[in-house]
């Protein structure tokens, strides 16, 4: 049997809208103190929207941190208002302008284990209709319908590299 973590005290270093930086004290077995640096989030959703053609939409956005554009499936971080299915819905609006009249939740996954509690929910969005939401001012889209083999050849070639998108895929490939 593994051995437990027990949190002994948490403390918030800095705080934004999308997530906290904590750092954690813990103990293992009474025997082992250590502190525990991570990213506290409430979350994230990503929805795959496929058209009444079976084709699957993608966004393409710029990512500052990778100074490069990048092809993903409409995502975000959940806020504190907001279910996840609510959540999953506003950041379909927002990012392609469309909503669905079928969401379904297909799966979950953490991100970035071992630096953040993040979890990405993942939706199936179906029956797509027109439905914009203003985006986020520093976020700018372009959008295209992809059909399930160029997604494949686009994942094959590294031309789509975001791993949420990767992760995303990989739960809902197979089921379609």
């Amino acid at each position: 049997m593994l051995k437990k973590w027990e949190k002994i005290s948490e403390k918030t270093i800095i705080k934004n809208s999308h997530w906290s930086y904590n750092v954690d004290n813990f103990i293992i077995d009474n025997t082992f103190n250590g502190e525990y640096h991570y990213v506290h989030s409430l979350g994230s959703t990503m929805v795959i929207p496929i058209n009444s053609s079976g084709k699957f939409l993608l966004t393409n956005q710029y990512r500052y941190l990778n100074s490069k554009e990048s092809w993903e499936f409409p995502c975000g971080s959940v806020s504190e208002n907001l279910s996840i299915l609510d959540n999953a819905i506003k950041e379909l609006r927002e990012e392609s302008g469309f909503s669905a009249k079928v969401i379904e939740k297909i799966g979950e996954f953490p991100p970035y284990t071992g630096a953040s509690d993040e979890i990405c929910t993942v939706f199936l969005a179906k029956e797509l209709f027109s439905s914009p939401l203003p985006a986020d001012d520093t976020e700018d889209f372009e959008i295209d319908f992809f059909t399930k083999e160029e997604i494949e050849k686009l994942v094959d070639t590294n031309f789509i590299w975001d791993g949420l998108t990767l992760a995303a895929w990989s739960l809902v490939k197979n089921r379609l």
